[in-house]
């Protein structure tokens, strides 16, 4: 009796079973998020000025949404400040609610554009997953370049994954843009001026090739724009329909405007390096007086301790450092850390009876003939080209004059001495 109704038991047991076996299998599978890509406008604060991006996952069935955002660094990192000298920064993705991100860019008054993506439930899944993988802690971290591998890139990337690179081959080679990346990091760094002049200096010649729009797509405003262009398949009709199916703005502002070109230097730097080369020929003309020799003098000194500050800065950049944008950089013929050597020259230009010797004269003339280099190589058709004419502007025709002071106060000519 006992057998008889665990028997039955265990008979009752297994037909509920297959009972809800049915059941279990008709329970609707969770739906993956929507996919959208969030644009902010640029800050006030200089590492701002680029605008930002992010990528938004909105779960429908339970409303949470969630930012996942490439562009955290830390200044407590252990060596930041040496490992961003060296151009070997770690950036690293975080993940934090939508409330969170809209409150920081509210606050800040930036603007926040939202372009939903046209992506089938499995592409969905697919970047969800990613991110949730990328996002755990022994993954977040990723090495940062301003360039190349920067909060939008990585943007970008992520979604040409899950469209199996097609994204790509939309917006990579085609048409070039005029801009490059020098021109754009300059013309969005115009509002803090000093900043923006000094990377134009550091720069050299390999961020001046034009831009197609996938490497365009390290602005995130430009990506924004290449994003509403872009094409995708339809899984059902097989033709192609946009890849933003929904776009609109989370917060609206006008207060901080993105700088439509980048400043022009040369028409100033010309102006200011004619006037400052004609202020050194007259000081050495009046210089048996003793305000304009000693003016001359400091004048002389500082030109070239700062050339050489400058192109010791330069120089190290390019040895010495990951940072690629400032290799090869023709403006070293022009600030020069071979200027260092003038300066024992001009240190004796205090003095009424100073006359250059030829070794004196040996050094300035090496140093200027240099200078006039960075205008020659323009000439040579195989040269890489660098846009530094504005530099060229400013630095050659004080060379020039430099140079004409010392020649002519070594020959002792007495219109100079008088």
């Amino acid at each position: 009796m006992r057998a008889h109704r665990l028997v039955k038991a265990s008979l009752s047991g297994l037909l509920l079973t297959v009972l809800c076996l049915p059941v279990q299998a008709q329970q609707p599978v969770a739906q993956p998020p929507t996919v959208s890509v969030l644009t902010f406008a640029p800050g006030e604060i200089y590492w701002q000025r680029f605008g930002h991006n992010a990528l938004l996952l909105r779960d429908e069935a339970s409303g949470r949404a969630t930012v996942y955002n490439y562009g955290i660094f830390d200044f407590q990192q252990k060596n930041f400040f040496l490992n961003f000298a060296r151009g070997q920064m770690l950036y690293q993705l975080d993940a934090e609610p939508l409330r969170r991100t809209l409150q920081l860019y509210r606050a800040e008054d930036r603007w926040i554009y939202e372009q939903r993506l046209a992506l089938d439930e499995a592409q969905r899944r697919e970047i969800a997953e990613f991110l949730q993988w990328n996002a755990q802690p022994e993954n977040a971290q990723y090495r940062y370049d301003y360039f190349l591998s920067n909060c939008s890139t990585r943007v970008r990337d992520a979604i040409d994954r899950v469209l199996g690179g097609s994204l790509k081959a939309q917006l990579h080679g085609g048409q070039l843009s005029p801009a490059t990346f020098r021109s754009e990091v300059t013309r969005l760094m115009s509002p803090d001026l000093p900043l923006a002049i000094g990377m134009d200096l550091g720069l050299g010649p390999k961020v001046d090739e034009p831009l197609d729009r996938w490497s365009h797509a390290f602005v995130p405003m430009s990506l924004m724009q290449s994003l509403r262009e872009a094409k995708v398949a339809d899984p059902e009709t097989g033709l192609s329909k946009p890849l933003v199916e929904q776009e609109g703005w989370l917060y609206e502002s006008d207060r901080i405007k993105e700088p439509e070109q980048a400043p022009n230097l040369l028409w100033p730097f010309l102006a200011l390096g004619v006037i400052s080369a004609l202020a050194v020929l007259l000081l050495a003309r009046a210089r048996a007086k003793p305000v304009a020799r000693i003016t001359l003098a400091l004048a002389g000194l500082m030109f070239y301790a700062t050339a050489s500050v400058f192109g010791l800065v330069m120089l190290a950049g390019w040895l010495l450092t990951d940072h690629w944008g400032m290799w090869s950089n023709q403006n070293l013929l022009l600030l020069n850390p071979l200027a260092l050597l003038a300066i024992p020259v001009w240190a004796q230009a205090f003095r009424a009876d100073w006359r250059p010797g030829p070794k004196a004269q040996r050094v300035v003339r090496i140093i200027a003939l240099l200078a006039a280099t960075a205008s020659l190589i323009k000439l040579l058709p195989t040269a890489p080209m660098q846009n530094n004419a504005a530099w060229i502007a400013l630095l050659l025709p004080v060379h020039a004059a430099l140079f004409w002071v010392v020649l002519q106060l070594g020959r002792g000519l007495k219109a100079v001495a008088k």
